[in-house]
């Protein structure tokens, strides 16, 4: 080891060390630093369970040095999937602040269209909210007591069936959570509100019962999606033949009758046909259509069910 005591040759090495380093290891670092590439980041505020569009994002060129690996850098990653998380503007995307499907709390919520509502309504007493036995996709009756004061207790025709989207307790917890004490036991809460899915006359029929009247719930049915979806159609059928009744009526209000003379062959037909019947017809009155559960269909019920427009089941 003499030669590294030799000035000349320690002189050497240093020289041939700092041209390495300038000309070889400084050019890569610089390179590496220089280098860009393109990411996705948020162009617009977005709130925890909304989709993210076109218009949220863009797409921007920055350094790749020290950048994360998770960024993400293709638009068609980003555009159509839900927020996981909150983004601000500025904000890159990264993989684990997006979902495929919506926030999994109150993902109920995230699919309302505008066409219906999500209103609750208060649980009065243990009983009233079938001893908390409810969950998400029952399909229920709303009975009123009192009913407009009239000292009648009923289901309203417009709430012989609808869809039960959530139970929640006094804390703001749905029934599928579970909050677990310090010491590792389960806590259960008992449910304080019922979430509904309605159409808005439905919501401010019952706004009016939360506000005026004592509302139970009754349970009508429990079971397939497609069964459920039977009753929801008899409900809207009814509403919409009710929405056309209540318009026409509305018409007949705003154009006065001028009341004209019959003709002698009118009143001989009246007269014809009162005489063959020897009753008045009969009206028209319209109701919600009973629905039959094919037994084969409903894997929850060994027998067959038949409910009928006042909501109970025989």
């Amino acid at each position: 080891m003499k030669f590294l005591k030799n000035r000349t040759v320690l002189g050497v090495v240093c020289i041939a060390l700092a041209l390495i380093i300038c000309f070889a290891i400084t050019p890569l670092f610089n390179a590496s630093k220089s280098s860009t590439m393109k990411i996705i980041r948020i162009k617009n505020d977005v709130k925890i369970g909304q989709e993210i569009s076109s218009k949220d994002i863009e797409v921007v060129e920055v350094g790749a040095y020290n950048m994360p690996s998770e960024v993400l850098q293709k638009s068609e990653d980003v555009v159509g999937k839900y927020a996981a998380a909150e983004m601000i503007k500025g904000e890159y995307v990264l993989a684990a602040k997006i979902s495929d499907t919506p926030a999994s709390e109150n993902a109920y919520l995230y699919g309302l269209t505008g066409e219906k509502r999500a209103i609750s309504i208060t649980i009065p007493s243990f009983a009233g909210g079938l001893s908390g036995k409810l969950i998400s996709g029952d399909i229920v009756s709303i009975i009123a007591v009192d009913y407009k004061e009239k000292g009648e207790t009923l289901v309203p025709e417009e709430l012989q069936y609808v869809e039960v989207i959530a139970v929640t307790d006094s804390k703001g917890n749905d029934d599928e959570t579970v909050t677990v004490k310090p010491d590792g036991e389960e806590e259960t809460e008992l449910p304080e509100t019922v979430t509904l899915l309605v159409t808005p006359e439905q919501a401010n029929i019952l706004a009016e019962l939360e506000t005026e009247g004592e509302i139970h719930v009754a349970l009508v049915y429990r079971g397939t999606i497609e069964n459920a979806q039977k009753f929801i159609s008899a409900q809207e059928k009814y509403l919409e033949e009710l929405a056309l009744k209540n318009e026409k009526e509305n018409e007949n209000t705003d154009k006065p009758e001028i009341p004209q003379n019959p003709s002698e062959s009118e009143i001989a037909e009246n007269n014809s046909s009162e005489n063959n019947s020897g009753e008045s017809a009969p009206e028209n009155n319209s109701g919600i259509d009973k629905i039959i559960i094919d037994p084969e269909n409903n894997s929850d019920n060994n027998s067959e069910m038949e409910v009928t427009s006042d909501a109970e089941s025989v």
